[in-house]
């Protein structure tokens, strides 16, 4: 690995940390059959966008279920690779939305999704390079200061590749950690994805990351098709079951990190809450054999 220049100075008070169980991404339609079952889950997780309100229906039934479980905010519309700086209103949206329900993780993507004034509802792919890696350490720092807490980075799906990337993914992840303090959000459906696309291998990429800096992971499901070439296309598209081969790479995740807390992702054509239950029953029972 390539050295570069000294890291930034990372001084937020630590998260108390979700526990090292499966938890499930919280639905609308579940609501009420949660809090009527109250269901053996480890935390739940949700999209910080969808509660950036100051009222309504989402808002009473996620402080019912806050009070029964540990919470996980997960945030899409940051764009911490934007060219441009974070959107002010958007960071102290967020900062209320934390103080309002302490979270014991938060998290954002490795991606972009703003240029201007414009909003794209997509998660963007990054060239990796020098001052794309100062501007995603400047943005991070930014966030972690105004959150007053460390942040998780989760690494990308991806399905192209920068002819001007002079870094390597697994390097510019690990020197963003490194500069910024914040944590890795390892999602292992995404590492399968990108390096099935890049014909890369999953095991080698994992093993370039540094791992002791996980503090959760993601599972979900992908779709299959074909490229211009027809060669395989996997598309990150958290509308089926976790596939075979992502559970076994998060089998030996697990075998190199320890128990992780691990989030269940489901975000299209959500089945029933116990077809989800199943899947996080699943993840439970192989972070129990790492314990073991």
């Amino acid at each position: 690995m390539m050295t570069l220049s000294s890291p930034h100075s990372a001084s937020q008070t630590q998260a108390p940390g979700l526990p090292r169980r499966a938890g499930l991404g919280l639905k609308n339609q579940h609501f009420t059959q949660v809090l009527k079952t109250l269901p053996d889950v480890g935390f739940f997780e949700v999209h910080a966008e969808n509660y950036m309100v100051a009222g309504g229906p989402f808002h009473h039934y996620l402080g019912l279920i806050r009070e029964q479980y540990p919470l996980s905010l997960h945030g899409v519309g940051l764009s911490i690779g934007g060219e441009g700086p974070l959107n002010r209103e958007h960071l102290a949206r967020l900062a209320m939305l934390i103080e309002r329900y302490q979270p014991h993780s938060f998290s954002e993507h490795l991606a972009w999704s703003s240029h201007g004034p414009v909003f794209l509802n997509d998660l963007l792919p990054l060239a990796y390079d020098h001052e794309t890696l100062i501007r995603v350490c400047e943005h991070i720092d930014q966030v972690q200061t105004a959150l007053k807490r460390p942040m998780l980075l989760e690494n990308p799906s991806t399905y192209l590749q920068f002819q001007s990337s002079t870094l390597d993914e697994t390097v510019f992840i690990s020197e963003v950690i490194r500069r910024t303090g914040c944590g890795l959000l390892l999602d292992v459906n995404n590492v399968y994805v990108s390096c099935i696309n890049h014909q890369r291998d999953p095991m080698g990429y994992i093993d370039a990351l540094p791992l002791h800096a996980v503090g959760e992971i993601h599972l979900a499901g992908f779709a299959e098709d074909t490229d211009s070439l027809g060669d395989r296309l996997l598309i990150d598209d958290h509308g089926a079951p976790i596939d075979n081969a992502v559970w076994h790479l998060y089998q030996q995740v697990l075998e190199r990190t320890g128990p992780v807390a691990t989030l269940i992702e489901r975000d299209n054509q959500v089945p029933a809450f116990s077809v989800l239950h199943a899947e996080a029953r699943q993840a439970d029972r192989h972070l129990m054999e790492v314990c073991s």
